[in-house]
């Protein structure tokens, strides 16, 4: 491959990212651990010489520590990457004040609360602003106009420079949307993921915004990777309802499928899973995660990966999985 990736214009008047991106989530939460990963600085390096632009975090991963190692692995480089972050989840501590990894985190969209994030983040990440800030959750105690309206006043200060929301509905888009202009949603999108082709991916091409798929290898399993539900306790798979046993013996037959199109092309499935979000639109950019430069360069390639029509359809026609996404 070139050594560095196609772009993409991510939403209306944004810059150019590439047309595959980085998340870092897992390089401090949710996984556990990983004995043959690489230096998180390096594989963010890395991402960046290749073109993968689009460098996703939220101050809720870790808490607070994957910001802080993407601040220092884009020292130096910062000019060169659009820089994405998160707030509006709050954390979960024990009683002695340390997080509390085993309870999920809580949505707080709080114009206090979303204050706080944003100064915090700036500090962790050593920048003076964020490109892409994102309400990580609606909140369902605060209207979604007073958790956007905080975000349009920090656009305001010069502290971010466009506004993106997470897991929003169709109607919370429109109600974020009448405060403050949304470049970019980011959602769950993937071969086992797809409900939001009906509703949030039109939603964005309307509005000129973005849409981020995250999880678009459907947290490591689309790569042919799991056959059998063994998880440490740590990693949050663990728990979910589509790697437990029998479901994911179920969902071993969209592998399965995906493999048989991944040898027509000598690729591999990550790409061909990778190469399915890149078709549903010229706004959508995936955000694959993972510790390893060996897999970073090769989610890097799928950018290049053209699937027939044929293919596609034949992807498109694969069965809903087998278990809810929690």
């Amino acid at each position: 491959m070139s050594e560095r990736i196609e772009t993409r214009q991510l939403w209306a008047d944004g810059p150019a990212v590439g047309a595959i991106g980085l998340s870092c989530m897992g390089m401090t939460w949710a996984y556990g651990t990983d004995p043959g990963a690489d230096d998180p600085g390096a594989v963010i390096g890395r991402a960046v010489t290749l073109g993968m632009t689009l460098i996703d975090t939220s101050d809720v991963y870790g808490p607070f520590t994957n910001e802080e190692l993407v601040g220092k692995a884009l020292v130096g480089r910062r000019n060169e990457v659009t820089l994405a972050t998160k707030g509006g989840l709050a954390a979960q501590f024990t009683p002695d004040g340390n997080p509390d990894a085993s309870r999920m985190p809580r949505p707080n969209g709080t114009p206090e609360h979303l204050e706080r994030a944003i100064d915090g983040s700036l500090r962790r990440l050593a920048v003076d602003h964020i490109d892409l800030y994102y309400l990580h959750r609606p909140d369902p105690q605060v209207p979604v106009a007073d958790s956007i309206g905080t975000l349009a006043e920090a656009v305001q200060a010069g502290k971010i420079r466009a506004i993106g929301v997470s897991e929003f509905s169709v109607e919370q888009l429109d109600e974020a949307a009448a405060v403050h202009p949304i470049s970019v949603v980011q959602s769950e999108l993937s071969l086992w993921t797809r409900e939001h082709l009906e509703t949030t991916l039109p939603w964005c091409v309307r509005n000129g915004a973005g849409f981020v798929a995250f999880s678009p290898l459907g947290r490591g399993f689309l790569t042919g990777a799991f056959r059998e539900a063994a998880f440490a306790a740590d990693d949050f798979r663990a728990s979910l309802p589509r790697f437990q046993q029998e479901n994911l013996q179920a969902n071993l037959a969209i592998v399965d499928a995906v493999e048989a199109i991944a040898a027509r092309y000598d690729a591999t499935a990550a790409q061909v899973a990778l190469a399915w979000v890149l078709a549903q639109g010229e706004n959508v950019v995936p955000i694959p995660g993972t510790r390893r430069i060996s897999r970073l360069e090769e989610n890097a390639a799928a950018a290049a990966l053209r699937l027939s029509a044929d293919d596609l359809a034949e992807l498109d026609a694969l069965p809903a999985p087998a278990g809810t996404r929690y």
